[in-house]
């Protein structure tokens, strides 16, 4: 697994009243693409493949949730004509058709989401690889 130590420490001084379930997800994501690697980006742990930013978890303002934010980076790209995967999931709430977020208000959320967040992450490696 790619944990990064800085993210480790970074959400330790937060003492963010989600630190189990933000743990939890760190920990679910890397797992699910081993050429994921973690750091900080947004004042959260920030998901990259191959050094290009894809997912974003938002920590701030701590409250009780987290969020993922799929993206293509930071840099400013085209919007594709169609939502970028084709995933039909409940879970993202598009922005663009090249953005989406998927909130979890709880541990259960997460544990219930899982299999579906595995098949998200995946597709959206996948299709901005």
């Amino acid at each position: 697994m790619n944990e990064n130590i800085e993210v480790t420490h970074f959400l330790k001084d937060l003492n963010h009243p989600f630190y189990d379930e933000i743990e939890l997800l760190r920990k679910f994501i890397l797992n699910v693409d081993q050429n994921l690697t973690e750091n900080i980006k947004w004042n959260g742990p920030n998901y990259c493949y191959h050094d290009e930013d894809r997912i974003t978890m938002r920590v701030q303002p701590p409250k009780k949730q987290v969020q993922l934010i799929f993206h293509r980076g930071a840099k400013k790209q085209t919007n594709p004509e169609n939502k970028l995967i084709p995933h039909k999931s409940k879970l993202l709430l598009w922005k663009e058709n090249d953005r989406a977020i998927i909130t979890f208000k709880s541990m259960l959320d997460i544990e219930n989401g899982k299999a579906e967040l595995a098949e998200i992450i995946t597709e959206w490696i996948s299709a901005t690889k």
